[in-house]
Order: C-alpha cells, then structure tokens, then sequence
C-alpha cells in the first residue's frame, strides 16, 4: 500500500516537473509590445495549470482596472492589482478613455506576494501585463512571467472570419481555465487610503 502510494506520490512530480519545464520554456510572443525585460512568457492554461500545481507559491495578479475585472470576468483565484488606473478622460488620439499609473501598483503587489514567489501577470491581451512585468522588475522581483494571451486574448484579423475584430482567438476566458464574474473581497482591488 505504501509502495503504491509513493509511486503515485512520484508520479504526480514528475507530470507537475514536465509541466514545469514546458511553461518555463515558453517562447518570447512575436508580438514585441509584450516582450519583458525577464523574458519570461506563460500562455493562459500554462498560467493555470502551472498555479494548480503550487497555489501557496503561485500568485495570479490581473493587473487590468477594477472595471475590467468586475465587468469583463476574471480568474478567480487572481488578484486585482491594477497597474494602471481609470481617469474618466477621453484620449481622442488613441480613441480609447486615459489611464494613469497605480503609483502603489509595486506596494501593493508586494503585500500580496513574497520575494519567492512565482507570481503570473495578466491584463486583457497581454501588453499591460508586459509593462507591469518590467515594473515589478525593476522594484527588485525576479520570478515575474507574462501571461502573452491575457484574459480576453489577441482580436482575430481574418477578413473572412465573423469574428473578425473580437476577442476569440485565445486568453483566459476562451480557454478551459476557470473564470467568474463573481467578486471575492480578498482579491478584489482597494484603494489605498
């Protein structure tokens, strides 16, 4: 019985090991906007399968704003940290509302994840999450990956296709992952005061 334990017992490293090896060995995406200084890249079910494997030492950090997160979905054992903040102005040039920097993004990252941790960085398609990979870089943190598909994932650019134009093509929510609507005040982003 013991013996067929511990076979079980290393069986289950050994496929948590290659699964490891697997997303550590994920290529820089072609997409330079989401390249890091780490260079360091997880595609969304690498993400999670990599966190079922060690969620005391895995942190999933979507770094979208609060509206993102509430609205859109997200993972439901990621925390809301936004690197970027909603400011309500619109941004004629880039056609889209402004966003600041979260001056207490790094701070608040550091409450929520230790220095050994492995923490996965998310947003809608995976550029947000690059800049923020790069900040937490440069305040001292070392094992910072990219989720490159993001939550939402990359628009599909087929002229035939009918989604054209939408989100469907991969990320977070299109994928086998879990996702929720549903808001858990631990993760959840607060302002600091």
């Amino acid at each position: 019985m013991i013996r067929k334990r511990l076979k079980m017992v290393l069986a289950a490293l050994l496929i948590v090991s290659l699964g490891a090896v697997a997303w550590a060995e994920t290529p820089a995406p072609k997409d330079e906007r989401k390249h890091t200084t780490l260079g360091k890249y997880a595609t969304s079910i690498e993400a999670y399968e990599i966190w079922k494997a060690n969620p005391a030492k895995v942190k999933i950090i979507d770094c979208r704003i609060a509206e993102e997160y509430s609205f859109v979905g997200h993972a439901p054992m990621a925390f809301n940290i936004p690197s970027m903040l909603w400011t309500g102005k619109w941004d004629a040039e880039k056609k889209d509302y402004a966003l600041e920097p979260n001056a207490e993004f790094e701070a608040q990252v550091k409450q929520k994840a230790g220095v050994d941790d492995v923490i996965l960085i998310m947003c809608r398609s995976g550029q947000r999450s690059s800049v923020s990979v790069n900040r937490l870089a440069k305040a001292g943190f070392t094992n910072v990956y990219n989720i490159v598909d993001g939550f939402e994932g990359d628009k599909v650019t087929d002229d035939e296709s009918y989604s054209k134009g939408k989100r469907v093509k991969n990320g977070w929510k299109n994928s086998p992952a879990p996702w929720t609507y549903d808001l858990d005040t631990t993760l959840i982003y607060h302002v600091s005061k």
